[in-house]
């Protein structure tokens, strides 16, 4: 079983303007918990039990904050110091942690719940069951985002995940993902997306995906944020 995950949280949050002038978006909150809390949280429930976080962008709160708030879980945090590595330029600077492991990679900026947590669940069945998956992520269709306004990401189709008509993606990414350290193996770049690493899956067909069922809350924009609250009812 999966022990391990690495938590994306080196980004700038530009579009959450201005409250991410001084604040890391992974801190920003939602009810009585932050973005990243509930993150830490949901991976502590599924059984994680050591959790990598990247930091860059004013990366001395998220460090404090770890380090105050004392999770039930071995974190350990890599700084980008010097630049910011992009999503998969972050993952290949931590890999070491990870041992030739599979690990989970997860996006601090969508509102995990008790419903993905089942799903994980059979995301991970579904990983290890597939023995020509590299990678297994999750995606809803566009239907179930909050954000309207998000592009798809990809298509769907027997689990099998493909970019083949790019002006009609239906599927969007949430930000949940299990993924082989063996895919990392041969690259040599230090900063580039993790979209470098699906492309080359989706050629070799070995990335799959699992859709949600249920509604996809991502904190994308500040109006969208603000949105958010209301519609979960918090103040």
């Amino acid at each position: 079983m999966i022990k391990k995950a690495m938590i994306l949280a080196a980004g700038f949050g530009k579009r959450v303007h201005p409250l991410t002038l001084k604040s890391p978006k992974p801190l920003l909150k939602i009810g009585n918990e932050t973005l990243l809390s509930n993150t830490l949280k949901f991976l502590e429930t599924f059984g994680i039990k050591q959790v990598v976080v990247n930091v860059h962008y004013l990366r001395k709160q998220i460090i404090e904050y770890i380090k105050k708030e004392k999770f039930n879980l071995t974190i350990s945090i890599i700084e980008e110091k010097n630049r910011i590595l992009d999503t998969g330029g972050g993952v290949l600077n931590a890999i070491k942690h990870f041992s030739n492991e599979n690990f989970i990679i997860i996006n601090p900026d969508t509102i995990w719940n008790l419903h993905h947590l089942k799903e994980l669940k059979l995301m991970e069945k579904v990983f290890f069951e597939n023995k020509k998956s590299k990678c297994l992520i999750l995606v809803a269709k566009k239907e179930k985002s909050f954000d309207q306004t998000l592009k798809g990401d990809f298509n769907l189709k027997n689990n099998l995940i493909t970019r083949n008509d790019k002006e009609n993606l239906k599927y969007i990414y949430t930000g949940l993902q299990i993924i082989k350290s063996e895919v990392f193996s041969d690259l040599n770049s230090d900063v580039f997306s993790i979209n470098k690493i699906w492309d080359k899956l989706i050629e070799n067909k070995e990335l799959y995906g699992v859709e949600s069922n249920f509604d996809f809350f991502h904190v994308s924009t500040l109006d969208i944020y603000k949105s958010l609250l209301k519609k979960l009812n918090i103040k």
